[in-house]
């Protein structure tokens, strides 16, 4: 075998190896995106028309959250806002469309006292997304009947619904999303 041929083959598998190990990579990255956001991450997938685009987007999303000083509660806090919760849940009852006002009002108090920015609910749900991207639909869903409500078109079973939704979001946020508190 020729010198010239031994380099082609050797130049051959080099570049093999480089384009599988390039792959393999690739793969890497999209199922530790799709373990880190859940069904976010179709549904971004979906809103950009791109796979390549909508990961772009969540390494983004990523990079913007590792930006944040997101911290835990101090219990007096929780205690705090269990009330507030169980006050809200109470009122469901005689006045539905204010409790849902208000647990989304707590939802995003709770936000704003763990580090999370509360401007504008887009930028809420994206920077959500990378610790609570599991419930972030849930999340919408509530919202948007909250939005609904404000404008007197959401019904009290669907108003019932918003508020389970928000209840998970809120325990979520309350408890550090499972991790042990400091």
């Amino acid at each position: 075998m020729s010198t010239g041929t031994l380099v082609a083959i050797i130049v051959v598998v080099v570049v093999v190896l480089v384009v599988c190990a390039l792959v393999a990579w690739r793969l890497t990255r999209r199922r530790h995106l799709k373990k880190q956001f859940g069904p976010e991450y179709e549904r971004a997938v979906e809103e950009k028309q791109s796979r390549p685009a909508a990961e772009r987007e969540l390494r983004e999303r990523e990079q913007r959250h590792d930006a944040l000083e997101i911290k835990p509660l101090a219990a007096a806090d929780r205690e705090r806002y269990t009330e507030g919760w169980n006050r809200a849940q109470e009122r469901f009852v005689d006045h539905p469309d204010d409790a849902v006002h208000e647990a989304d009002r707590l939802v995003t108090a709770l936000m704003g006292d763990r580090g999370y920015p509360t401007k504008g609910f887009e930028q809420q749900a994206s920077d959500l997304s990378v610790e609570h991207g599991r419930t972030l639909e849930n999340y919408r869903t509530a919202h948007e009947v909250s939005d609904r409500s404000s404008r007197h078109r959401a019904t009290t079973e669907e108003l019932r619904g918003a508020m389970v939704h928000y209840r998970t979001l809120f325990d979520e946020l309350l408890h550090d999303g499972g991790r042990p508190q400091e």
